[in-house]
């Protein structure tokens, strides 16, 4: 990955806000700029911050666990190896930084009280996010075949669906499947509802049974190097579908055809959502629509853009976002997601 060329991007962008001196937090970003350490162990851990500078070597501050990592990635004049968490704003002084900008979202009231007493803060504009929207050829590679992996996964989802298997035990079967053809980690916990669990929409698997003649709602993706894929299904497990289900099935597969043809450039990221939910109010089922039409996904499974009601971004090609309509009922949920590439001339659903 083209990381020096990055950071050279994002020093572009933060000469045009006026930004001097960016310290990158977030462990997604980091990784974007550097290659070190797509995750952080814990919510309280982190593996090391980026110092972005417009007049100098970029810095990557880290502990002693992580020396060896990050000599493979900066040269070593650009690696600061601390011994804690609190050094941090004495070593940014130090470095000549007076002036800091900072992720809000990724920085602790502890770290910033500590930085704070000799450094000036401001709130950065979210400046990688906003480069991490458009992907690149190798990015775009890499999404693809996560695609392709979640794609062979559903396919073996109706021989797994047996009378008795619990959510649990076929979120397991599903992430196996996963591991065993090289997915280095899920996108996120596998998502399985039987029945009445299927209208929650980030249903947690658990002992439920599967029975004949209930919906069956699955929500699973993998990572596979270092990116994401995300996709839903909903089936029906038995030999005829209700009359609620079909109809809510073909509503929601309906609205997703709908939005996905208008995807492509200078569309706003508002409209496909406001498409949907128009389409749903006509049949009488808007209420039913409990969550926004999409997101990003790349390095995290949820990223800019969001397909919502009030997102202000137009997109733009290299843009890859989900359009996943979904309909939550008391008896059950039906939801159904694709990965959409915004290119040059339109879409391309993965």
């Amino acid at each position: 990955m083209p990381y020096a060329h990055r950071r050279a991007q994002l020093r572009a962008t933060m000469a045009e806000a006026g930004v001097t001196h960016l310290l990158v937090s977030s462990p997604a970003n980091r990784f974007y700029l550097t290659g070190f350490e797509l995750h952080d162990s814990q919510c309280a851990e982190s593996s090391g911050v980026l110092l972005i500078r417009h007049d100098g070597p970029d810095l990557l501050l880290t502990d002693a666990r992580f020396r060896e990592t990050a000599l493979e990635l900066l040269a070593a004049e650009q690696v600061v190896i601390y011994r804690r968490r609190t050094e941090l704003a004495t070593i940014l002084h130090d470095a000549g930084v007076r002036n800091l900008w900072i992720e809000e979202d990724y920085l602790s009231v502890r770290e910033y009280h500590a930085l704070a007493q000799k450094l000036t803060l401001h709130a950065a504009p979210p400046l990688v996010e906003q480069l991490r929207q458009i992907k690149g050829p190798e990015e775009m590679d890499r999404l693809r075949a996560a695609c392709a992996l979640n794609h062979n996964v559903f396919a073996a989802l109706p021989q797994l669906l047996t009378v008795g298997i619990h959510e649990a035990e076929l979120a397991w079967e599903l992430e196996r499947r996963f591991r065993e053809a090289g997915a280095e980690a899920l996108s996120f916990p596998t998502i399985v509802g039987f029945g009445p669990n299927s209208a929650k929409a980030h249903a947690i698997p658990g002992t439920t049974p599967l029975c004949p003649e209930m919906p069956v709602l699955v929500d699973m993706g993998c990572r596979l190097a270092g990116y994401c894929s995300d996709q839903t299904r909903s089936l029906w497990f038995g030999r005829s579908p209700s009359s609620e289900f079909a109809r809510a099935l073909d509503l929601v597969q309906e609205a997703q055809a709908r939005a996905i043809a208008i995807l492509g450039p200078g569309v706003p990221a508002a409209e496909p959502d406001r498409v949907v939910r128009e389409f749903f109010a006509r049949h009488g089922v808007a209420e039913h629509f409990t969550h926004s039409l999409g997101h990003g996904v790349g390095l995290e499974t949820h990223e800019a853009p969001r397909l919502a009601t009030h997102e202000e971004t137009l997109l733009a090609p290299g843009m890859v976002v989900t359009v996943e309509p979904g309909l939550y009922f008391p008896w059950g949920g039906v939801r159904w997601e694709y990965m959409v590439h915004i290119t040059e001339d339109g879409h391309e659903v993965l």
